[in-house]
């Protein structure tokens, strides 16, 4: 059966499934969470762990049925935390409580995490691209050197979505800048939107987003999710030219799949767009010649990511701290990018609060052992003890792949499965084992939200514009979501073997 827009779109019908768990979540994740405060507590298991898994639970419902905003969920999260904790007993001295005062500490820990910053700071990077239009900018310039050829569109549409990766620190940023762009493309080129010629650089442009999301450590907030609690739990780093050797070879094979997938799967009513050339022009015309505030930002965007790729190779600053001095410099009297007047309007501080929260919870998870008895309970249930490195990874693998499907956000999945994730690859106490590589490769699988639109905010953010169907989505999706878990293993065996991560 073909599945409609008014199936995924949670907003269309009151009576479908999703209104209905949008309606009742909230109380579900209550009576839930209640229900697992009465059971009682594993003997193996802090009190505080008790009542950490029943956020954690919590969390999963109100972020899978989306009742609430999630700026909205991670307020209340917080909030669970400082009561549900501030009355436990406290797990170094089981005497005392650890208090309001303490749990309001571990609530917000995340919000000063590295991470955060780092997000904060990528925000506002991303708004001064929007700001100044350079992304616009450099989207349409990739564009003007493809020519009209279809299957030429699809894969500058494919580099584009490469090179904005390495510019444009936010996932949502980038999609919301091309996608006007394709829908310019559409409507010059007097295409329908319901075209399939629309359908294949939508779905092309989300996807592409999502594979270099993977590739870059800096594309995606979900990344820094994950390297905060390798920071913090493991005591490591991991460089940005280091997830980029390790990540990009595998985002560059995924890209060039996904252009032939795309063609197989959706291909366009024709070969060659007449004009196509005359409109990518017509449109580099309207933006005039390049103003001073966006040669300024290209300037320092050309000199963050050197500092990036040279991060402990000819300095000692992080990818943290090196873009902090870049936002810094872009507020300066004298360089004037964008006032904060300007920058606030662009950024999504519920985003912040959402990552902030996140880490806290899944740092609460390590500290009060409870991420390490779920994950001990999930070792025991797929029987990874005794298994090889190699079949944990595709096991556990697998597990983020499916559950990600519940999911609209990769920083939600990020942040309630990456701490189990980790706590797993701990119990297993194998002397051969690389935690931190492994984590880094299975926050790769965080990444991929391709089968459904309502998997991503990317995805949503495209489906609003009617070009394309769930079932065109899923189509594409779940072969690529294949491909994609294949190449996994195959690097596992290879390339990532070379690299010492297996």
């Amino acid at each position: 059966m073909e599945l409609s827009h008014e199936m995924v779109k949670p907003e269309i019908h009151s009576l479908d499934v999703s209104s209905l768990s949008k309606r009742y979540g909230l109380v579900l994740a209550f009576l839930v969470m209640a229900g697992i405060f009465m059971l009682p507590t594993p003997a193996d298991l802090t009190t505080a762990g008790h009542r950490m898994l029943g956020i954690l639970v919590f969390a999963v419902i109100i972020w899978i049925t989306e009742t609430v905003t999630y700026p909205v969920s991670a307020t209340i999260i917080a909030t669970l935390m400082i009561l549900c904790l501030g009355l436990s007993p406290n797990p170094q001295d089981p005497t005392t409580l650890m208090g309001t005062s303490g749990a309001l500490k571990t609530a917000f820990a995340g919000i000063s995490a590295s991470g955060t910053v780092l997000v904060g700071a990528a925000l506002f990077l991303a708004a001064a691209m929007m700001h100044t239009g350079l992304d616009k900018r450099i989207a349409l310039f990739v564009l003007s050197k493809v020519g009209a050829k279809t299957n030429r569109i699809l894969a500058g549409m494919i580099f584009v979505g490469f090179v904005l990766a390495f510019f444009v620190p936010s996932t949502t940023a980038r999609v919301g800048c091309i996608v006007p762009i394709v829908l310019g493309i559409i409507a010059a080129f007097k295409m329908e939107r319901n075209s399939r010629f629309a359908a294949l650089l939508m779905i092309a442009t989300v996807h592409a987003a999502s594979i270099w999301n993977i590739g870059i450590k800096t594309a995606a907030a979900q990344n820094m999710v994950a390297l905060g609690f390798i920071d913090k739990q493991l005591g490591a780093t991991i460089t940005w030219g280091e997830w980029f050797i390790a990540a990009a070879p595998y985002a560059a094979i995924m890209s060039v799949i996904l252009y032939f997938l795309c063609w197989k799967i959706l291909p366009p009513e024709m070969t060659e767009v007449a004009g196509g050339d005359a409109t990518v022009k017509e449109a580099r015309k309207e933006l005039g010649p390049m103003k001073t505030s966006e040669k300024k930002l290209m300037l320092i965007s050309i000199g963050l990511l050197f500092l990036w790729v040279t991060e402990k190779i000819i300095h000692p600053l992080d990818t943290t701290t090196s873009t902090v001095i870049a936002i810094t410099l872009m507020f300066m009297p004298g360089i004037g990018i964008m006032t904060w007047k300007e920058a606030q309007s662009h950024i999504s501080w519920g985003t912040l609060v959402l990552f902030g929260i996140g880490i806290s919870m899944g740092s609460a998870l390590l500290s009060t052992k409870a991420a390490a008895w779920l994950a001990h309970q999930l070792s025991m249930g797929f029987g990874l003890a005794g298994m090889s490195v190699f079949m944990v990874f595709a096991i556990l693998a697998m597990f983020l792949i499916v559950v990600h499907i519940g999911f609209a956000s990769a920083t939600a999945v990020a942040s309630s499965m990456i701490p189990i994730m980790i706590a797993v690859l701990q119990g297993l106490d194998n002397p051969l084992l690389n935690i931190v590589g492994i984590t880094m490769v299975l926050q790769f699988v965080v990444s991929f939200g391709f089968i459904l639109p309502v998997n991503s905010p990317q995805g949503i953010l495209a489906f609003a514009t009617d070009t394309f169907t769930a079932k065109d989505c899923i189509k594409v999706g779940l072969p690529i979501t294949i491909i994609g878990y294949l190449l996994l293993l195959l690097f596992a065996q290879t390339y990532w073997r070379v690299l010492g991560i297996f």
